[in-house]
């Protein structure tokens, strides 16, 4: 995931010509959030069909629309997982006390 996001780093520095990551980030915000929406109810069917191969392929364009988005708005990958291990942390501490 980390060297995905630093891809998506360099092509929204860079913009190559006929990157489709260039195009979501020319765009904008609306298209990017656009295709989060169309992947995730993609992953939806994909779970809801049962396909493995199908969720896979879904999943792996859902993650990579979002990094997209976090790029767009300036949220790196590590703000999420810090996020993830604090709240992890936050009920861990809180079973102990129980």
């Amino acid at each position: 995931m980390n060297e995905l996001e630093q891809i998506i780093a360099k092509r929204d520095a860079e913009r190559p010509e006929g990157s489709y990551t260039t195009y979501l980030f020319e765009k904008g915000v609306d298209k990017i959030l656009k295709k989060v929406g169309e992947e995730a109810a993609e992953v939806i069917i994909a779970a809801k069909n049962r396909s493995h191969d199908e969720l896979k392929w879904e999943a792996a364009d859902l993650l990579y629309h979002l990094l997209v988005l976090l790029r767009e708005q300036k949220l790196p990958l590590d703000a999420v997982l810090a996020t993830l291990a604090e709240r992890h942390a936050q009920k861990t501490e809180a079973a102990e006390q129980t």
